[in-house]
């Protein structure tokens, strides 16, 4: 039994949820206390013990519906069994009138929410359309496909609008509506959610939990490629970036308070030890200040980099109180400053989606030019770069073959206290092509690789505390 919850915590973390020994240990003593044959009991132990992020509570139910499914793998026919009667084809039920009973059957069971009898006729929709072969590598969602398409929702779901909804002789407003509609989907997603949870059982018990577990593995959202990303994964990254930063930012304060704290001052420990007979009960610390970066961030915002823009911009506008200054420009062959989308108040979503139709990033053909970009920005910021100020350059340093002007990147970081570049392309793609990183790189005090939330995240942190 103790080998089945190291195999479940080895693959939550293949899942993207941080398990520690301590925590498998917390969790097997947990289930020692609890009914093995209560799932749902048995679901809330182990959650309590092993997770501690509730961005994690998906990946988790995932696994354990893998590892603690009650596996029934295909079921046989029952010579007996009156269901299997009903909606066996041969016995009395004509094959032209299956779908139509056991649509009305699921319906039943929604209407009164049997959950009991739902599963029963989720299993029945299950044989008669999954069309589920042992040992063929497909996956589940392609089997939910072809059972749900066989039931018609849509049909369901008028058919549900009729039975729950007001008779002829009701009036019903807008809210009841909405109301009714809200009810209709729920309904509608239970009944999803179940035969989802049916095929996985049975998947499971053809395959087994570990290939199963593979099959079903979800990158976590703040690991998802930006460049890469679905438009669903690419919603599910800005619902995380809100967050993410506010963690972050409380996380920053936090260790930028204890950074306050210096070396021993050794003459105030002394003197404030008089009052307590000489011993230094209170130490006293020289106070130290720590450095708020003054940051000018300049974004590639060509249709390849778009995304990658929109994110660093995100995240750096929302701890925009962790830098003394912060000024933005955007470019695709020449600079523009951005910074008066971004006002007290601004939302920076909306904000970011001014920038397409207003700023001025544009002065040739469209085509992402670093040369004369930088030349424009020189322009722009030239005597107001300190040796305060910290240079950020987001972008993939692909010039179109064009001049690169390194020598003017050079002049801004000879003014600069650094200079930083973010690319969102793997390192093993630098300088193919026609990117210029390595050319522009030794220009700069420090060059990332930064393709996911998790490693903007990091460079951030990095970059308030370095």
């Amino acid at each position: 039994m103790n080998s089945l919850f190291v195999e479940f915590a080895d693959e939550l973390r293949a899942a993207g949820v941080p398990v520690s020994m301590v925590e498998t240990i917390d969790a097997v003593r947990a289930v020692g206390a609890t009914d093995l044959a209560d799932r749902s009991a048995l679901r809330s132990s182990l959650l309590a013990t092993m997770v501690k992020d509730v961005k994690y509570v998906s990946a988790f139910d995932t696994v354990f519906d893998v590892f603690f499914s009650s596996p029934h793998g295909l079921p046989e026919p029952d010579d007996g069994g009156e269901g299997d009667r009903r909606f066996g084809g041969e016995d009395g039920v004509p094959d032209d009138d299956l779908d139509d009973l056991l649509r009305e059957s699921l319906l039943e069971a929604l209407e009164r929410l049997d959950l009991e009898e739902l599963r029963k006729q989720i299993s029945q929709a299950v044989d008669r359309y999954a069309g589920i072969e042992p040992g063929r590598p497909v996956g589940g969602s392609f089997y939910l496909y072809r059972t749900l398409r066989q039931l018609s929702p849509e049909t369901m779901a008028e058919a549900l609008r009729e039975a729950l909804g007001p008779g002829e002789d009701e009036e019903s407003d807008h809210l009841d509506q909405r109301l009714l509609d809200d009810e209709i989907d729920g309904r509608l997603e239970m009944l999803r959610e179940e035969m989802e949870a049916d095929i996985r059982r049975r998947l499971v018990a053809d395959r087994g939990r570990e290939a199963m577990a593979r099959t079903l593995r979800q990158t976590p959202v703040e690991d998802l490629d930006l460049m890469r990303a679905s438009r669903q994964e690419l919603d599910d990254l800005e619902h995380a970036i809100t967050p993410l930063a506010r963690k972050l930012a409380t996380r920053l304060t936090r260790r930028r308070h204890h950074l306050r704290q210096g070396r021993l001052d050794f003459r105030r420990t002394v003197r404030a030890s008089l009052g307590t007979g000489g011993v230094p009960v209170e130490p006293r610390f020289k106070r130290r200040r720590p450095h708020r970066p003054e940051v000018f961030l300049a974004c590639d915002v060509s249709g390849s980099m778009a995304t990658f823009a929109r994110f660093t911009l995100l995240l750096t506008y929302s701890l925009s109180t962790q830098f003394s200054r912060l000024r933005s420009f955007a470019f695709v062959d020449t600079m523009d400053e951005i910074t008066r989308f971004f006002g007290a108040g601004t939302d920076a979503a909306t904000a970011i989606g001014r920038i397409a139709t207003e700023a001025r990033v544009v002065a040739a053909d469209g085509h992402s030019d670093y040369g004369s970009a930088f030349e424009s920005w020189n322009s722009l910021v030239h005597g107001e770069i300190t040796s305060r100020s910290t240079l950020i350059i987001a972008g993939d340093a692909r010039n179109n073959y064009r001049p690169a002007r390194e020598d003017t990147l050079a002049t801004l970081a000879a003014e600069a206290r650094s200079v930083l570049w973010l690319n969102p392309e793997p390192k093993s793609y630098w300088d193919s092509g026609d990117s210029l990183m390595s050319r522009y790189g030794q220009h700069c005090d420090k060059t990332y690789e930064v393709r996911t939330l998790s490693q903007l995240e990091n460079f951030v942190e990095e970059l308030v505390l370095p």
